[in-house]
């Protein structure tokens, strides 16, 4: 396992057993307000989706073209695959599988991710647009959350939405960095700092 879903995986184990991960106080007036997960077509939201952006979990800032793949297995779970390249754009295409198991009910959008037994998290959609274009993902207690889309570009005018939406919802929105996923974007304002 890598270095990126090992540091990911001793976070959330970290976050866990002693509920002590450091978090900025979320001042969004709705802050405290409970998410509500949409229902998604499983069939239709599997495949790759690019993360645009995100709030992330330890090591996330120091990958480029990240993106997560989720196949919809015979027995009903998800393969849920976090894919990156560490500090640039020349170093190979690594991951880490995890295997997610959504909800019963209908909605199928809230999914138990277990990484290592007996810890799990949650991650549960938030939103997604009905051509299945974009997403977005997180935590039930709003630490984490991650945009999407099937493409890796997304237009100023879908994110600054995307952005709005997620505050009244109750992110911190001022949280959120865009993830690298061209060579030009690094150095840039309002993405993460490749180290």
């Amino acid at each position: 396992m890598n270095r990126f879903f090992r540091g990911a995986l001793l976070s959330l184990l970290a976050w866990a057993v002693c509920g002590c991960t450091y978090v900025p106080i979320n001042r969004n007036p709705h802050a405290d307000d409970p998410l509500a997960p949409v229902a998604v077509d499983l069939p239709r939201y599997m495949g790759r989706w690019f993360v645009i952006a995100n709030v992330p979990m330890v090591d996330e800032r120091d990958y480029v073209a990240s993106c997560a793949v989720w196949t919809l297995r015979d027995d009903g779970r998800i393969e849920d695959a976090v894919m990156g390249r560490k500090h640039g754009f020349n170093q190979p295409e690594t991951g880490t599988v995890f295997i997610a198991k959504p909800e019963q009910g209908p909605r199928n959008s809230v999914w138990r991710v277990r990484p290592i037994w007996p810890f799990e998290f949650i991650v549960m959609t938030v939103y997604v647009d009905p051509d299945y274009e974009y997403t977005v993902r997180a935590t039930p207690d709003k630490d984490f959350v991650w945009i999407l889309a099937r493409r890796p570009e997304m237009s100023v005018a879908v994110y600054q939405s995307l952005l709005e939406r997620l505050d009244l919802m109750g992110f911190d929105t001022s949280r959120f960095n865009k993830v690298v996923q061209f060579p030009e974007q690094i150095g840039q304002p309002g993405f993460h700092d490749v180290r």
